[in-house]
């Protein structure tokens, strides 16, 4: 994918990784720090993920599929949203991965997320991030 850019988003989170891997893949706790997301799927390599929701007075669906899974250490998925205007092709599909570093009491995620159009598409998609991983840090360590 010659000239597409890559979003790459740290965070620690005052957290074991076991907490953090249920807050990447457990329903409710995703509709809390995913702007209330409705998240389906049964969390197994192949299976497909939906998101589904109401954005800025928009119903969106968004769509993909786990490409990988390692229980508390990796999740990579395939991701299509509706709201883009794009075709629903394969290589209008962003690639999203979610790395987890334990570290004991604290857990490093990195989020990386491919096929970005072009540097304002790239700060958007690294502020939405940003804000999604404080979001979850927050609810994470009130625990």
């Amino acid at each position: 994918m010659a000239g597409k850019l890559t979003a790459n988003i740290s965070k620690e989170i005052q957290a074991p990784a076991e907490q953090v891997w249920k807050a990447l893949t457990d329903p409710e706790l995703i509709k809390q720090y995913m702007f209330g997301t409705n998240t389906v799927s049964d969390w197994k390599k192949g299976s497909t993920i939906t998101y589904m929701g109401e954005w800025e007075g928009k119903q969106y669906k968004d769509s993909g599929t786990i490409v990988d899974i390692v229980p508390g250490k990796l999740l990579h998925t395939t991701y299509f949203s509706n709201l883009s205007g794009k075709e629903d092709i394969p290589e209008n599909y962003a690639n999203v991965i979610y790395a987890l570093d334990d570290k004991g009491t604290k857990t490093i995620l990195t989020i990386t997320q491919d096929n970005i159009e072009n540097e304002e598409h790239l700060q958007h998609t690294e502020q939405n991030w940003n804000m999604i991983l404080d979001t979850m840090k927050n609810m994470l360590e009130k625990h």
